[in-house]
């Protein structure tokens, strides 16, 4: 098959998805309702995180959960009354929070992301793109080595999946990076990661790419499917239709209901993420750094030091909450007490969270439709690699590797 092919979603996987389309000869749209890289692409610490492989969903989160929710210096916050729409989710999500279920997601983001550097290296090698891409540290800051060993759990799982750090103590940590308070005694440092110093203009440089390639971009927002004989042949966007002969979708949370007119029920809600740019900003890290006391990462970026990591769960509709911010810049002050800043830019999200945490990779139900969405924590880190992964299928070529753990008709029925 060779006409037209339409990406549905101009952030990082659907980008990525049309550059390796183009590279491969094909005929590509890349349809969005907004900018490239304006939605949830924008808004994320911009770590190229291979070492991010275990889901939030571990053992003993039932049981810690309600403490979680409780605590207000935990970054875990509801909107209560969206609680009773989120049940049926909530209830598949924490199923999965056992060591077996565990182990086997961590397998399958490993195989998204384990090579998150290579993968952006190789998309935007050459291009105008390229600059943004930082190889680095990812450190993961500690109050002691005791802190540090409460992660055990994680840790071992990330060492089984290739991911060993060093650890550095005492006064050898100010020496590293003399940007934290005495509240931080031990790093874990991850050798060979990255970051992207400017995440939406990261994602908006590849679509310049991919039209000097020779694609083409609407701004429309897509409604619907024509299917002709069991395969897509159309999409309906407010702005017409849109002939075509394949279509990847990458839009994040909003994928859902254009999934359910496939026929599949994505059991997905979005994660509302928060995260403030400090402008700038002198004091703060030169690498990327996981606060582990606060679940939040502070990033250097372009712009000044980026700080991201609260989670709240209260649907797509509410505006931002006050309380997340004021909670991370807490964090920020008590864990960066150098950090200084011209001004503060606030921003709040949508990450799609699937109830088992990997995305959804492949085609729908041999519609012509390919799913490429659902990357909850990761999307910016393995957006290239699941681009990459769609055009081979589209174009007739094998992964190399076992794509089960993705398949969209997980979900089916």
């Amino acid at each position: 098959m060779s006409g037209r092919i339409v990406v549905i979603g101009a952030g990082i996987v659907g980008v990525s998805a049309a550059i390796w389309l183009r590279r491969a000869g094909r005929e590509v749209m890349l349809v969005d309702r907004g900018d490239p890289g304006q939605g949830t692409s924008y808004g994320n610490a911009g770590v190229l995180a291979s070492c991010a492989i275990v889901p939030v969903t571990t053992p003993g989160l039932i049981a810690k959960g309600p403490g979680y929710l409780m605590d207000p210096n935990f970054p875990l916050f509801m909107r209560w009354s969206y609680v009773p729409r989120m049940i049926p989710w909530l209830v598949k999500y924490l199923g999965h929070a056992n060591d077996r279920d565990t182990r086997r997601i961590a397998g399958g983001i490993n195989g998204v992301i384990g090579d998150s550097v290579d993968q952006h290296l190789a998309l935007a090698r050459g291009t105008r793109a390229e600059e943004w891409v930082v190889e680095s540290d990812y450190t993961f800051a500690y109050a002691d080595r005791a802190a540090f060993e409460k992660d055990s759990y994680v840790w071992t799982l990330r060492r089984e999946g290739g991911f060993v750090p060093e650890l550095i103590e005492g006064a050898a940590v100010h020496e590293y990076q003399d940007c934290f308070s005495d509240r931080v005694g031990c790093l874990a440092v991850m050798k060979n990661h990255g970051f992207i110093r400017d995440p939406g203009g990261y994602v908006a440089a590849l679509a310049e790419e991919f039209k000097a390639l020779g694609g083409t971009f609407r701004k429309a927002d897509v409604k619907d499917f024509t299917l002709t004989d069991g395969k897509v042949s159309a999409v309906q966007t407010t702005e017409g239709e849109i002939a075509c002969d394949q279509v990847v979708l990458t839009t994040g949370v909003w994928s859902k209901p254009l999934m359910k007119k496939l026929g599949i029920t994505v059991p997905i809600e979005t994660e509302r993420g928060y995260h403030i740019v400090f402008e700038n900003a002198t004091g703060g890290p030169t690498v990327p750094v996981m606060v582990a006391s606060g679940k939040f990462v502070a990033t250097p970026m372009a712009q000044g030091v980026r700080c991201a990591g609260v989670v709240e769960f209260g649907g797509l509709d509410a505006g931002p909450s006050k309380a997340p911010f004021e909670l991370l810049r807490r964090q920020v002050a008590e864990t960066f007490p150098q950090l200084k800043a011209t001004d503060e830019i606030e921003w709040q999200g949508h990450r799609p969270a699937p109830t088992d945490s990997l995305p959804l990779i492949g085609e729908v139900r041999g519609t012509g439709v390919f799913a490429g969405f659902g990357h909850h924590h990761i999307g910016l880190t393995g957006g290239p690699k699941t681009g990459r992964w769609l055009a081979q299928m589209i174009t007739g070529q094998r992964p190399n590797t076992d794509m089960t753990p993705y398949d969209p008709q997980r979900f089916a029925g």
